[in-house]
């Protein structure tokens, strides 16, 4: 784990990725896109890209559609997956605008060909796009069914050779229970990544989890929704639990 960063703001890493969920963007609806919530995490991400991080973003699309509660309720799962992967570029679509607004320069990057809206992802052209200081957002997963946007971030998050994987969610750390639903759920500062696959915790799902443990990459769980916590957990600061 880098210690060093950037010496002016105290920031431990240099690049890292950013993955919050669907959900996250639904502020207080029951489904689809809450553009107030959109600005919130907007913001959040130009502060961090103000003080010279880079970032890239990889966004969940279960505020549109969930592939696993297609196949559920009768879909075949594949065909889930891709309509769960077009949902993901509809977000990725709606944080760049609201990032552009902020004059925050963006890509979208999509693992499924989708010329009229997004680039192609490539990766020499998304490391391009980082080292120019722009946000790039990968859309649509991995490209493959039966893989989660867990699973795309971590992947990413190695390709791109982030230092760090942030996990932006509506609870401030890992819990040995959902504290939504449970009181007594005890909070965790740190966990190692054997602790997340045994105990079966809800971090991200086992393929992630791996594939960050494999490249050595820390998985550091905070809220998104608490102003400045974005830029705070990038310098060890405020409420967080981190996977290492």
């Amino acid at each position: 784990m880098s210690d060093g960063g950037n010496d002016v703001t105290g920031h431990r890493y240099k690049r890292v990725l950013l993955k919050i969920s669907g959900e996250s963007l639904m502020g207080k609806q029951a489904y689809g896109i809450d553009t107030e919530m959109v600005a919130t995490v907007a913001r959040e991400v130009g502060k961090v890209i103000e003080s010279g991080v880079e970032v890239c973003l990889v966004i969940g699309g279960g505020n549109i559609f969930r592939g696993v509660s297609g196949a559920a309720a009768g879909m075949e799962r594949a065909t889930g997956d891709y309509m769960g992967m077009l949902a993901t570029v509809m977000n990725a679509l709606a944080m760049q605008n609201a990032l552009e607004t902020l004059d925050v320069p963006t890509r979208v990057m999509s693992a499924l060909p989708i010329s009229a809206v997004c680039e192609p992802y490539i990766r020499r052209r998304a490391m391009r796009h980082l080292q120019k200081g722009r946000v790039v957002i990968f859309a649509a997963g991995t490209g493959n069914p039966f893989f989660t946007t867990d699973t795309a971030a971590a992947l990413r998050a190695s390709e791109m050779g982030c230092e760090a994987l942030l996990k932006g969610t509506r609870v401030d750390g890992v819990y040995s229970a959902d504290p939504e639903k449970d009181s007594s759920a005890i909070r965790y500062d740190t966990l190692t990544y054997l602790q997340v696959l045994s105990e079966d915790l809800k971090v991200m799902d086992a393929s992630a989890v791996s594939l960050a443990r494999e490249n050595d990459i820390p998985i550091l769980v905070f809220s998104i929704e608490n102003a400045g916590s974005f830029e705070r957990v990038l310098r060890h600061e405020g409420k967080f639990t981190i996977v290492q």
